[in-house]
């Protein structure tokens, strides 16, 4: 009997020691759902950031679609502007050259009356000539006129050289015709007559050899 009752309560201290299997099982739950819940929150964020990160892309879209039609319409309005400039370049030096055409008129006019007044159609001449050139001026045109200058092929053109004891070689001796520039771009060069030094002349009597 003393041996059964020993049995009796080791069984029942070794029961107390282990678990149930539905206690088992339930833990196992638990932890199962704890685990469910944290992959749902994880997937939760990672739509929550997709859904950011599309509606970004759609941002970034509509702004990519705004620059480009800006750009679209500043390309049109640049090639509208150049081409205006190019068609009305004129306009303005057109306008300035009129009043010239105008005294031109006048004084073609003065030149069929009787009794034409030389000395007032030569007075007009030179109003006329004096508008047209504060006209040019006022555009950028500046006359080169190089008397006495040093020679310069960049604005000059030669005509001939001649001896000039009076003047250092290479220096405009004359001017036969003025040259133009068109803000500091030459149009047409001066052409002009330069100076030379003068060459050595054979003495009286002497003959130069023949090789």
């Amino acid at each position: 009997m003393t041996e059964n009752k020993e049995i009796e309560q080791e069984s029942e201290v070794s029961s107390d020691k282990y678990e149930t299997p539905t206690e088992i099982n339930d833990t196992v739950k638990v932890e199962s759902l704890s685990a469910a819940e944290v992959l749902q929150a994880e997937i939760d964020q990672l739509r929550n950031e997709m859904a950011a990160l599309q509606l970004k892309a759609e941002e970034n879209h509509e702004l990519a679609l705004r620059a480009k039609a800006e750009s679209e319409n500043t390309r049109r309005r640049v090639e509208k502007d150049i081409a205006n400039a190019h068609k009305f370049a004129l306009e303005k030096f057109s306008a300035d050259l009129l009043p010239v055409l105008d005294s031109m008129e006048l004084g073609l006019a003065a030149t069929q009356e009787e009794n034409a007044n030389i000395e007032r159609i030569r007075e007009g001449s030179e109003l006329t000539f004096k508008m047209l050139s504060s006209a040019v001026e006022k555009h950028g045109i500046k006359v080169v006129n190089p008397q006495g200058e040093k020679f310069n092929p960049d604005f000059h053109q030669a005509m001939s050289l001649q001896e000039n004891t009076e003047l250092e070689p290479n220096t405009v001796m004359a001017v036969l015709q003025k040259g133009y520039t068109l803000q500091g771009r030459l149009v047409r060069p001066a052409m002009v007559i330069v100076s030379k030094g003068e060459e050595n002349k054979p003495e009286a009597g002497q003959i130069d050899e023949i090789v």
